[in-house]
């Protein structure tokens, strides 16, 4: 019997707002060796109704001294101070505050691109692009956006984020039937399948807040064997970028793999380079017009829409410079959207991590044309933004918890799982 056929759907218990009455604002310690900076990132926290400056420091041992009397939910923590840097200081900040959230800010350089990324695999939640020169950061009004949103989502998820009950009813019966079908053997390779479908809508925590149930539907899988996998990441997109490829790698020998991370120049560029020496797989910044070879990765360039054409009958990279999309350049719908209407039923996305909605509407469009997509639980999730919003389409056929999105796409591509 295929699963494909059985009825299969996902109970949500969606969480109300934690911030709804009187809660206590979210208190954000501030380090950084500029006084213009602290003092500008002072003003900009203290304006925002949700937010409130727990402490500033001009250095990361300050900070390190302060943490357990200021007590801040996030920390805002450069990386190049004197005394001690924010590398240096991160693993001491987390020592003594184990669920602390720490964003690395740091100008675009190379250097500092290095850094940041390695503060992401040290710990650190996420990481915000600093303007260049303290007169042009007084004046971006983007980045400011940027920095508040990133504060008020991490301050209120994080390890203290509101847990979606995700339930299925048919597991059970979905399991019998597979396994009492007469018109199919019992193997390991089946019952591996069936197992891993029935992980996939296992309960995974509970909320701390619940107004209402939502049923998410999920999707059948495709029958076809895929030829591209796309993903689509943002806010904790590095950290499970590096989990999911490392865990699918056999399996990613067999597809191109083709990836839009929501981040600024330079950073495409060190995140390419870290998962070439990962993967073992060559791995870059896509080109426009590269053809796109089984086995290997290509990354959406900073500020840069990366979209898939096709030439001679090959699947190429296309490099768009056109407006953002959801407010974001590179945008994950582009990608999304031209690769089902390449691919089509032989398309398999992944929603990983990130805050908004970018990516909904191309799971729409994938589902469309007969792909699949599976979307990162919320449990796993730093923020369940884009897959949670990938989700609710109703567009799925998994949403799996990152430590098994790995295995699970390396089955599909191999033909095993679907």
């Amino acid at each position: 019997m295929d699963m494909g056929r059985l009825g299969m759907y996902a109970k949500v218990e969606e969480p109300k707002s934690e911030r709804s009455g009187q809660m206590a604002p979210i208190r954000v310690m501030v380090v950084d060796d500029s006084v213009v900076i602290r003092g500008l990132f002072s003003r900009w926290i203290e304006a925002d109704p949700e937010l409130e400056v727990a402490a500033t420091h001009r250095n990361g041992e300050l900070a390190v001294k302060d943490i357990e009397r200021s007590n801040p939910d996030v920390v805002v923590l450069d990386v190049e101070m004197p005394v001690m840097d924010g590398l240096t200081a991160l693993p001491k900040l987390l020592e003594k505050k184990r669920d602390l959230i720490i964003v690395m800010a740091s100008t675009l350089t190379r250097r500092n691109a290095e850094v940041s990324l390695k503060a992401l695999s040290l710990g650190a939640t996420d990481y915000v692009a600093k303007p260049e020169t303290t007169g042009q950061t007084a004046g971006a009004t983007e980045f400011q956006r940027e920095l508040l949103e990133k504060l008020r989502l991490l301050g209120r998820g994080g390890k203290r984020i509101k847990r979606t009950r995700i339930t299925a009813e048919p597991v059970r019966r979905m399991r019998a039937e597979i396994v009492n079908d007469p018109h199919k053997k019992r193997t390991d390779a089946l019952a591996e399948r069936t197992e891993a479908r029935a992980a996939l809508r296992r309960p995974r925590g509970t909320g701390l807040h619940t107004a209402g149930k939502q049923e998410i539907t999920l999707r059948p899988y495709s029958s076809v064997v895929p030829r591209a996998l796309v993903i689509g990441s943002s806010t904790g997109g590095p950290q499970a970028l590096q989990r999911v490829l490392t865990d699918a790698r056999d399996g990613l020998l067999r597809v191109p793999v083709v990836i839009t991370q929501h981040m600024p120049r330079t950073f495409t560029t060190i995140l390419a380079e870290h998962l070439h020496k990962q993967l073992q797989l060559p791995s870059k910044e896509a080109e426009h017009m590269d053809v796109l070879k089984p086995g290997h990765v290509y990354i959406a360039p900073g500020g840069i829409h990366l979209k898939i054409g096709k030439q001679n009958g090959q699947a190429v990279s296309l490099l768009e410079d056109g407006a953002p999309v959801n407010f974001c350049k590179p945008s994950v719908d582009p990608l999304f959207e031209s690769a089902a209407e390449v691919f089509g039923t032989a398309c398999l996305a992944l929603v990983l991590t990130g805050m908004g909605s970018d990516g909904a509407s191309g799971v729409n469009v994938i589902a469309g044309k007969g792909g699949s997509v599976i979307a990162q639980d919320e449990a796993s999730s730093v923020v369940w933004g884009m897959p949670g919003a990938a989700a609710r389409t109703g567009n799925c056929s998994g949403i799996v918890p990152l430590d098994q999105i790995g295995a699970h796409v390396k089955r599909i591509l191999k033909g095993a799982a679907r």
